[in-house]
């Protein structure tokens, strides 16, 4: 998977070259007949086909641009928001691109979101499978974790600590969407997102692959530090209002708390992820098991 190029020190040379790249598709396209500024027009080729989503934001677009798994189908962006994307420059541009006012990208993706004058009309990635894990070090297991703001937050943490995979439910938890992107800022481009059918039947299979599956729960007696034991870690995380479920606990190797001092001991799933996610990666380098 490509990298994200996000070097400050980028020459303005190299920008200009770029922005200059990217003029130059359009007008050829526009030349060509492929280009048409109406947002109606655009807004019609968008919901007029189906398996198809729209991804806005700088950072979420640019990584989407940078993966060569993401099938992309046109590039909708302010010019200032083109000079802004700061592509890869041997970035193939095969995709139609139309330079519009900030207006008209409010009325694609709605004036509350925060586009940063750029939309992305992309194919969804797809899921992969869960034997995928089989020689990651860290994995986070959501259990029914249903806010895409949340669940976004747990991939941009995840990607940040060098976590493996992300695995969820296909019930109770969000699909790939514009919020899920947008929260995760470009991590979902950076980490496999694996739904599975049964969570009981997924842990099973995570054991067999030689993890140890800790539940994180505020009413465990054991503290995180003290559970980990081994060098293959599956973080088990519950919902934001129920926390892990019954089932799940009785599943899992053991479950730890996160060893918070204060009088308020539960916090935000994705706050909680972070904080473990911290903590299993000081025990992998510690034990030098992470690579």
């Amino acid at each position: 998977m490509n990298s994200i190029s996000q070097t400050r020190g980028k020459t303005s040379d190299a920008k200009n070259s770029h922005y200059a790249k990217l003029r130059r598709n359009y007008r050829d396209r526009k030349n060509l007949g492929h280009n048409n500024g109406t947002t109606k027009i655009i807004q019609n080729q968008i919901s007029s086909q189906e398996n198809k989503l729209l991804l806005y934001g700088i950072h979420t677009v640019r990584a989407a641009l940078n993966n060569p798994k993401r099938q992309i189908f046109q590039l909708i962006a302010t010019r200032n928001a083109i000079a802004n994307l700061n592509c890869n420059e041997d970035l193939p541009h095969t995709f139609p691109i139309k330079i519009v006012l900030p207006r008209e990208i409010e009325k694609i993706v709605g004036k509350d979101n925060s586009h940063q004058g750029v939309v992305l009309e992309t194919k969804p990635l797809s899921y992969p499978e869960l034997d995928t894990i089989q020689k990651s070090q860290l994995i986070i297991v959501l259990d029914q974790v249903n806010d895409p703001h949340n669940v976004g937050a747990i991939l941009r943490s995840a990607v940040a600590f060098k976590c493996g995979a992300i695995i969820t439910t296909k019930r109770h938890s969000p699909n790939e969407s514009a919020v899920l992107a947008k929260s995760a800022s470009g991590a979902l481009e950076h980490i496999p997102y694996i739904r599975i059918g049964n969570l009981s039947d997924a842990l099973q299979k995570i054991h067999s692959f030689g993890f140890q599956t800790i539940g994180l729960s505020s009413e465990s007696n054991t503290s995180l530090e003290e559970t980990l034991q081994h060098n293959k870690i599956a973080l088990i995380l519950g919902s934001e209002g129920k926390g892990l479920r019954q089932k799940t606990a009785t599943i899992v190797n053991s479950t730890a708390n996160l060893n918070i001092p204060g009088p308020i001991k539960s916090l935000n799933v994705s706050n909680a992820s972070a904080i473990a996610l911290y903590i299993t990666q000081n025990h992998l380098k510690a034990q030098s098991f992470l690579t």
